[in-house]
């Protein structure tokens, strides 16, 4: 691989034109990832596949190992996310989850990556959300107990802490509001129970904000400071992580599985205060944010120590996150309108 296909910080772009170099950015694996998969043993299967981040994963895993079989399991309801798949050479089998037949019939591969579950829209659906968050773990965890398992949960398991003394870390017990951050704490527990009961290595990524140019935190943030909407200010920090980071850094936690499997925080290596990013992008749009309220002294906001010890810092730096979510925004760049509802604190999704 050539240099200038990888993640490192002296190859980050001015800008990122469109669609296409975007989603070849997300991609790009760190020579530290390539070299980790080359000591991992056997071929990677992604689990959710399909969703907004599942695509960029694989291609990555692919490009970072190209004589690894890379699968991606998905119900594939949209074709052409299987054919933009299957055109980077990674192979794709439709599956649902749900479906235990169909999940026990899927290859025994020596790594998966688990990425299937639901946020939005749980509140009035809290039934379904519970399935796919906590029984469809349950069935994979026994389906492919003899695989390592590194599965995406969410910092939506803590409790709020102190943003000055960021004191919550993968120690901290989880005790969240609301039902959608409580059923991935079933997640959680289905592939703690069988990985226990079957000794299979895994990780719990429990992810802050991941930062693409067509959504997020500072996504969400940019436009109200352009369009001139009021932000509240109570939640008044967020961790954030460009998604490329992201993407590396989970691809490199199936070298670092445990039994029984262990939460791992990935994130930013700070706090980032919502009203310092709203005056930055008001900087670039010359235009004054619109407050209302004031912070409160408790986010949801945690340590994530350990996954720069493993990994080091991310590579992608918070104020060229905040230009090319600026400049993808003047230029009216594709979006893809699911606002990350990070100041909600109730827990309602």
């Amino acid at each position: 691989m050539t240099d200038d296909a990888l993640l490192a910080p002296d190859r980050l772009p001015e800008r990122i034109a469109d669609e296409a170099a975007l989603e070849e950015f997300l991609s790009r694996p760190t020579q530290a990832l390539i070299d980790d998969l080359a000591r991992l043993d056997g071929d990677i299967m992604i689990l959710g596949v399909a969703g907004k981040v599942g695509p960029c994963l694989a291609r990555m895993a692919k490009r970072a190992a190209p004589d690894k079989r890379v699968i991606g399991v998905a119900r594939f309801s949209d074709p052409a996310v299987r054919e933009r798949l299957e055109s980077w050479g990674v192979d794709t089998i439709a599956c649902d989850l749900l479906d235990r037949d169909g999940v026990e019939a899927l290859p025994k591969v020596a790594n998966v990556i688990f990425m299937a579950g639901r946020k939005f829209g749980t509140t009035g659906d809290e039934p379904f959300s519970w399935a796919m968050n906590a029984h469809v773990p349950a069935i994979v965890a026994e389906a492919l107990k003899g695989s390592r398992i590194v599965a995406f949960s969410t910092l939506c398991v803590y409790p709020f802490a102190n943003v000055v003394h960021m004191d919550c870390d993968e120690s901290t017990p989880p005790l969240p509001p609301g039902e959608y951050a409580n059923s991935c704490v079933g997640r959680e527990r289905m592939f703690q129970y069988f990985s226990k009961q079957h000794d299979t290595p895994g990780r719990l990524i429990r992810l802050n904000y991941a930062i693409d140019l067509r959504y997020g935190v500072l996504f969400d943030i940019a436009n109200w400071v352009r369009d001139g909407t009021p932000i509240d200010l109570t939640t008044g920090h967020a961790s954030v992580i460009w998604h490329g980071d992201v993407n590396n850094q989970v691809l490199r936690a199936l070298g670092h599985c445990e039994v029984p499997s262990s939460p791992l925080n990935i994130g930013g290596p700070e706090a980032t205060s919502i009203r310092a990013l709203a005056r930055a992008f008001g900087h670039r749009f010359s235009r004054a944010p619109v407050f209302a309220g004031s912070e409160a002294e408790t986010a949801w906001v945690n340590r994530t120590d350990l996954a720069a010890r493993l990994f080091g810092y991310p590579v992608v730096p918070l104020d060229r996150m905040i230009d090319w979510v600026a400049d993808w925004i003047e230029r009216d760049m594709p979006r893809y309108d699911k606002p990350t509802m990070y100041e909600a604190r109730d827990g309602r999704f």
